[in-house]
């Protein structure tokens, strides 16, 4: 285990493994990361470093002369204004500065190709050797004990959840275990079952020996990347290091290592160098900081360093094994290392994560991913390293997984396919005379006007949607009910009904929103977002497990395939295939029912997340072809047609649905975000949170979700945007769209008490510009079940 906390003397508990590995580092530092807590890691991770040689005594030679991230095209701006209006509601230091602070900054660069950079203050380099001595000194200071060498030889479950250690010293029992063993985390990981989709990539970088210029400066140079020529150079004592990321075909996976293990006794080794795989980098960069064409390169340093296929480290604890976590897979180590310590330690002290960390979960991963996907997607993460970071980003290497509907071979050419979890699902859909195929941009693009349509698709007729990308789980036996009510702030939905539940943290903060429905007796279906399938699974089961609950929990997410069909037209197009009364007093609002449907068995939800009348439909995989392909046929007459998740988002927004990870997650409570309606404070269960939410609702909110509507032109919010308000930063968008309906951009956003009032207005920053936005009732658009419940009232009236 290895386990860094904000102060080592954060003691780690005696029954904890402490395993220390060596990695091979640049030793770069930065508090520039695209994801939005991930800055939060590597915050951390800088505010230890500045006082750990104060606090142990050993010096860790940390230099933060700052950094520039290099803008030479004019994507690049706009993706440096995308990344400042993600900064200014965060602590971290970051700056949008011209071509003549550049120079300044580091005054060895050709200015030819600066367009404008992002200066970070701050960043610098660290050696990893010495930080790594300080961590381990400061460690012992507070009495950890840490073997070395210490390989692990076995790993053994013992019957109350703790581990069974095996090594040469002897066998240690641990509460639990950290996978921290970088690029043995694969081998590690197959002592208790799993192959963990790591893999070492080699990485060059290049030292040169004095350059006059450089020494004969007064001040180090900042770090600089230069994001087109895809490389960081940084000051090395009086000369020049240099790191480039090679394109996808030329970069070298140590595949071997994968297939026959790491050799014994690596550790410390490197591999050998390869200057003309990396030759365009090296021109780039002399072309770019000229004296480099004089200096002579005194080493080349070749070593691993370990990818995951998404570049994101695995954090947290694994899925159906108990106690045991990961840190893997991090592909920049240094910066990740203090950070994560404390991530993890506080998780594990605290009982739940410190803050929102989903997109680094160690169960994003399934049995799909599997080796010949994790290379393909490793190259590519690799080769894509310093590439435009767009919203909306799609990346194709090693697609389709094993993880495709009934209904893939269908819709693959009709659509833009999004990639979740594995799984391949439309994102819209083409028709004749649409631009095609996959545009990224900062602003509206090609999929804009077709989203338009299949929303007006499902307003107006009716529109089918794949679904099937939901975690999906059973869960039954004698404590079912027992266990859900204690894991969900909502009551359990009655045999045959279906509702919207929350699980909760012990602190009160949203961990999942979960569609519970009761099949029979003391039988429920679990629905989930695609992304936090394991992620939900693990919670379950591990409160299950801890709290002795005889219940059976499966995971039937790869079995189910799942139609959703919406519109006004809905209910005609589904009568068609059924003897059952679809009608309104037949089928009610949040009711569920075994069907068939074109012959075929069907269990059907009336539900829609776009607000509209409609159903989800629950059935085998391989009968899914065959059901979508009746329903398109009986609705001809309809004006029936495919739409896919973009409308579907437009569509929710519209009626004022929250979506989890963007409007609640581990960072918000549920009376912030407004879901009140969902948290049964009065119900009799003690369900997780709840202690903590009646201390949250006597203190009061000091801020709320809000509901904006903005003016802009080309572009709309995305989420997590900086919200101003005379001059001062005041808080952030979750997510937003544009409404079709009424010709608008749409947000939701976390605003202080004072600013929540409806016709507040504020300023919302995108791309560098702050456009006008103003609180508004929620929702715009009234869905189809409060719609038809008006009417009835009006009709009863008359």
């Amino acid at each position: 285990m290895k386990i860094f906390s904000t102060s080592v003397r954060q003691q780690l508990s005696p029954s904890r493994l402490s395993v220390v590995c060596f990695v091979f580092q640049a030793g770069l530092t930065t508090y520039y990361h695209p994801g939005i807590n991930l800055k939060k890691v590597h915050y951390d991770s800088i505010k230890l470093y500045e006082r750990l040689e104060a606090e142990t005594g050993q010096a860790v030679g940390f230099h933060q002369p700052g950094s520039v991230r290099i803008a030479s095209t004019a994507a690049r701006v706009d993706e440096m204004r995308y990344q400042m209006t993600r900064t200014h509601w965060h602590v971290t230091p970051q700056y949008m500065i011209g071509p003549e602070k550049v120079q300044e900054i580091f005054p060895l660069i050709n200015m030819d190709k600066v367009l404008a950079g992002l200066y970070t203050p701050g960043d610098g380099h660290i050696d990893p050797y010495s930080l790594t001595m300080a961590l381990a000194a400061g460690a012992r200071m507070y009495g950890a004990q840490i073997y070395n060498p210490a390989p692990v030889t076995g790993l053994e479950p013992t019957a109350d959840g703790r581990w069974d250690v095996q090594t040469p010293h002897g066998t240690i029992r641990a509460n639990r275990i950290v996978n921290a063993s970088g690029f043995w985390a694969r081998e590690v990981g197959k002592m208790v079952g799993y192959e963990h989709p790591t893999i070492p990539v080699h990485h060059q970088y290049v030292v040169t020996a004095t350059v006059p210029e450089v020494k004969a400066l007064k001040k180090e140079l900042a770090v600089i990347r230069d994001l087109e020529g895809s490389y960081y150079l940084r000051q090395e004592r009086d000369g020049l290091l240099f790191g480039p990321y090679e394109k996808m075909e030329k970069m070298v996976l140590q595949d071997s290592w994968v297939r026959d293990g790491v050799p014994p006794g690596f550790g410390k080794e490197l591999f050998e160098s390869d200057l003309d795989r990396i030759m365009e980098h090296v021109e780039m960069a002399m072309e770019m900081v000229p004296v480099l064409k004089k200096a002579d390169i005194i080493n080349i340093v070749s070593g691993p360093i370990t990818y995951t296929p998404d570049l994101l480290p695995m954090v947290g604890p694994f899925q159906a094994v108990r106690n045991y976590w990961t840190a893997i897979g991090f592909g920049y180590g240094v910066i990740h290392a203090g950070g994560i310590g404390k991530f993890l330690s506080d998780w594990i002290m605290n009982g739940e994560p410190p803050y929102d960390l989903i997109e680094c979960d160690p169960n994003r991963y399934g049995k799909w991913a599997d080796v010949p996907f994790m290379c393909a997607k490793a190259r590519e993460s690799y080769g894509f390293n310093n590439v435009v970071g767009y919203p909306k980003e799609e990346r194709f290497a090693g697609r389709p997984t094993v993880r495709t509907s009934g209904v893939y071979q269908l819709l693959r050419d009709r659509a833009s396919m999004g990639f979740h979890a594995g799984w391949e699902q439309p994102h819209w859909f083409y028709k004749p005379g649409d631009d095609k195929g996959y545009e990224p941009s900062f602003r509206r693009t090609n999929w804009f006007g077709p989203v338009g349509r299949e929303c007006q698709l499902v307003m107006e007729r009716v529109g089918v949607i794949d679904l099937t990308p939901f975690g999906k789980f059973m869960v039954k036996g004698k404590d079912s009910h027992k266990l859900l009510d204690r894991l969900f702030a909502n009551n359990m939905p009655k045999v045959g009904l279906t509702n919207i539940s929350h699980m909760l943290t012990p602190n009160g903060r949203v961990y999942a929103e979960v569609t519970i429905t009761q099949l029979a007796p003391g039988e429920f279906l679990l629905i989930t977002g695609s992304g936090s399938e394991l992620h939900d699974l693990r919670w379950i089961e591990t409160e299950a497990a801890e709290g002795g609950y005889e219940v059976d929990v499966t995971n039937v997410t790869d079995d189910i395939g799942v139609l959703g069909i919406a519109g006004p037209n809905s209910r005609k197009v589904l009568q068609k295939l059924t003897d059952e009364d679809m009608s309104d007093a037949g089928f009610k609002f949040l009711h569920c029912k075994s069907i068939k449907l074109a012959g075929l068995p069907v269990r059907a939800i009336r539900i829609s997340y776009t607000g509209e009348l409609g159903w989800e439909l629950y059935m085998d995989q391989k009968n899914m072809a065959a059901v979508y392909q009746a329903m398109m046929e009986a609705g001809k007459d309809e004006g029936i047609d495919n739409f896919g998740t973009y409308a579907m988002s437009s569509l929710r927004l519209e009626k004022g649905f929250r979506g989890w990870g963007a409007e609640m997650n581990c960072d918000t409570n549920p009376l912030e975000a407004g879901l009140d309606y969902f948290i049964k404070l009065n119900k009799p269960a003690d369900f997780i949170g709840k202690a903590a939410l009646q201390e949250i609702k006597a203190k009061g909110l000091k801020r709320k979700l809000s509901y904006l509507s903005l003016d802009t032109d080309d572009i709309d919010p995305e989420g997590n945007e900086t919200i101003w308000h005379n001059g001062k930063v005041v808080g952030n968008t979750t997510s937003g769209a544009y409404s079709y309906s009424s010709q608008q951009s749409l947000a939701f956003a976390y605003l202080p008490m004072e600013l929540c009032s409806v016709g507040q207005k504020v300023e919302v920053e995108l791309l560098g510009r702050k456009y006008p936005a103003m609180v508004i009732q929620e929702p715009l658009v009234l869905t189809e079940p409060t719609r038809t419940r008006l009417q009835k009232k009006e009709k009863s009236k008359a």
